[in-house]
This record gives C-alpha cells, structure tokens and sequence, in this order.
C-alpha cells in the first residue's frame, strides 16, 4: 500500500528553515521604529492622500458624452 517512507528527494536545510520563518512569522516579529513608520505609511497617509484627491476632483471631470471640441472640466 501507499507506505510512509523517508522522501525521495533531500531536502535543503535553508529552504526548510526559510519555509518555517514563513509559517511562523507573526510569531518573531517585533515593532521596531522602521515596522511602525511603514505601517503609519501605508495605512495612515497614503490612503489619506488618495482620499484628499478624490474628494478634491469629485465632479470636476466628465468623460460621458462629449463631443469634439468640448472641454473635460464641469466647472
């Protein structure tokens, strides 16, 4: 039958260790100044960024229906 035998292939000591970091990451992670300033990045000021020039170019621009020589902007 289907037996339980020792894999065919060797498998590399670096890339078991790699896989096990992977797996078990949450588990050595530390809050040093560089995790926190890229965590306020991206989850502070980029999206409030893209929020400001969203709601800044709300309705400015139309690309519905325009005929030739007409401009883009509503306003």
């Amino acid at each position: 039958m289907a037996g339980h035998n020792k894999p065919t292939l060797a498998m590399d000591p670096a890339l078991v260790r790699y896989a096990n970091m992977y797996v078990k990451r949450h588990e050595y992670f530390r809050w040093t100044r560089k995790t926190a300033l890229l965590t306020v990045l991206y989850m502070g000021v980029i999206p409030a960024s893209l929020y400001y020039v969203a709601r800044s170019t709300e309705g400015k621009y139309s690309f519905r229906g325009k005929l030739r020589g007409d401009t883009v902007k509503n306003f």
